[in-house]
């Protein structure tokens, strides 16, 4: 089966029942509007090849297009014919209206017509169906059968990763959903019930309608299936889905053991929650990695869009006194896997990454050669270090993974950082964002985790084991492994504290004012204003 990945064009699925008109509208807008070329395939319908299928297309003849087809064969040898496929090859839109999904594949799986359907797509078309056309987006399909013992087939595939059922709550398939994917545990299960649209849209998921849709991680190893149910107007993320089906077959990292021991690096990391980068932690840095003379490569690869002016970005190094840096800003795995990339980080002494979103990292970087090559760098004694996104990728738990938003500090499917400091998670912009309650959530969730919150213009400079503070604010530490006190007890940390990972306590002489750790505060995280911020190459999520 072909793994999740983000699809071109537009998908409209539909599970069944009355859709409604606005529904069906704005899948024409898709398509166009008034110049869309709009193929409708009724060959689902037990009465495609009579009148008695027309009160179906009443909608779609009322429609001001372009043009419109109306396209049938149940001949395998028609459908491979580039007359018959003619209408699709100048397609904005196909429509598969419902029936018996059996019938699409039997006529049209393999053939020239699914190829041409696919180049919809491809040219950044919409294709849309609704209950048995619902049913062949998925690669499996179901086609029938009982809860207990669910009938599989291969479907059009338009929907990679994933296992498509339709009338879902409306005939309560969940159980027939659940047993197929029991039996297919690397698949996202998708529930679409009647009167209700699911739009995909590269790999975003989002609902119109009256119902809802149950995305579904499945039952595996023991662990139960995971649903979550998407009403009109909320989003999912189709890679992060299929990221966490992935995750609980074969977890990078396991954050659940009793106790976990935090780790720290062979080499150095510098760690900025945000802002500007203090000069001391600046001046480490350099130095870590081998001195001003030393290769120091700068990975923008969170920001998304590659900088504009580099000289800008870099000002804060060369005033530390680096030489020799060189930006590289891979957006594919392709791009990470590049002999000429490789070559370079084997050269390097230093590694930083810049702030962004922390996703774009994974998306890239995770399980390539590049990221064993990150390893590296420390494993010979060097230095790697980021600033806001680019600071919580290098522990192993990863926070604010959510392709979708930083709301929220877990994100099933990114939860696993690049690994450089084990047992740990780190929180930029920590007090300045009030991300005290999502530390605290995570606590409660993984209470054997060091939560590690670092304020704006501050920084850890990690060696073995053993953290320094720099820079003008504080860090908040959450050190606490019982249960009942994990997601509670913290204390802050201040420029010149040092901190013991393994011994997971504060070093030196008590201070009067942290005699006792504090208690955390129970008002939510503010990022309202901020959803996304991307100074230059400092300090964004």
């Amino acid at each position: 089966m072909a793994s999740a990945q983000p699809i071109s064009g537009t998908l409209f699925i539909c599970g069944g029942g009355k859709i409604p008109d606005d529904a069906l509208a704005h899948f024409v807008e898709l398509a166009g509007g008034h110049k869309a070329h709009l193929v409708v395939i009724t060959t689902a319908s037990e009465t495609a090849e009579t009148s008695e299928v027309d009160s179906r297309l009443e909608f779609w003849r009322r429609q001001k297009l372009s043009e419109l087809t109306i396209l049938h064969t149940r001949d395998r040898h028609v459908a491979d014919d580039p007359n018959f496929t003619a209408p699709l090859e100048t397609a904005t839109g196909v429509w598969f209206i419902g029936g018996h999904q059996q019938r699409v594949t039997d006529a049209y799986l393999g053939t020239r017509t699914e190829t041409a359907i696919k180049g919809v797509l491809e040219r950044g078309g919409v294709v849309g169906g609704t209950s048995a056309g619902a049913a062949i987006m998925s690669q499996l399909m179901i086609t029938g059968g009982t809860p207990d013992h669910p009938e599989l087939g291969y479907g059009l595939g338009f929907l990679p990763g994933t296992l498509v059922d339709q009338h879902f709550l409306k005939r309560k398939r969940e159980k027939r959903l659940l047993h197929a994917l029991s039996e297919y545990p690397k698949l996202v299960g998708v529930g679409i019930d009647e009167n209700t649209a699911l739009i995909v849209q590269g790999r975003k998921f989002s609902v119109r309608g009256e119902s809802g849709v149950v995305v579904y991680l499945p039952p595996v190893g023991g662990k139960p299936p995971v649903a979550r149910t998407l009403l009109e107007g909320m989003e999912a993320d189709l890679l992060a889905l299929h990221r966490a089906v992935q995750s609980r077959i074969h977890p990078k990292y396991q954050f659940d053991d009793a106790h976990p021991k935090p780790e720290g690096p062979s080499g150095t990391l510098v760690v900025v929650g945000g802002g500007e980068i203090p000069d001391e932690a600046a001046e480490k840095f350099v130095e870590a990695a081998g001195g001003p003379q030393a290769l120091i490569v700068v990975v923008t690869t969170a920001l998304g869009d590659k900088p504009d002016s580099e000289s800008r970005a870099i000002a804060w190094l060369t005033e530390a006194g680096a030489k020799q840096v060189r930006f590289v800003h891979p957006q594919t795995r392709a791009e990470a896997e590049d002999p000429a990339l490789l070559a370079l980080l084997q050269k390097a002494g230093g590694l930083w990454f810049t702030g962004g979103r922390q996703w774009r990292l994974v998306d890239v970087f995770d399980g390539t050669a590049a990221e064993k090559a990150f390893h590296a760098v420390l494993t010979r004694g060097g230095a790697i270090g980021g600033n806001g996104g680019g600071a919580s990728i290098l522990s192993d738990y990863l926070v604010r993974g959510n392709p979708l938003s930083n709301k929220e500090i877990m994100a099933p499917g990114y939860e696993d950082g690049f690994g450089f400091l084990k047992g740990v998670a780190i929180d930029p912009f920590f007090t300045q964002r009030n991300r005290f309650s999502d530390m605290a959530r995570l606590k409660r969730e993984y209470p054997n985790l060091v939560g590690v919150g670092i304020d704006e213009e501050t920084a850890l400079v990690i060696k073995e084991g053993q953290i320094d503070v720099v820079g003008k604010n504080h860090v908040v530490v959450y050190d606490r492994d019982q249960p009942d006190e994990a997601d509670e007890r913290f204390e802050f940390l201040f420029g010149g504290d040092r901190y013991d990972l393994a011994r997971r306590s504060r070093m030196g002489p008590p201070r009067d004012d942290q005699a006792a750790p504090r208690v955390a505060v129970a008002e939510p995280a503010n990022d309202d204003a901020d959803p996304e911020p991307q100074p230059p190459l400092a300090c964004d999520e």
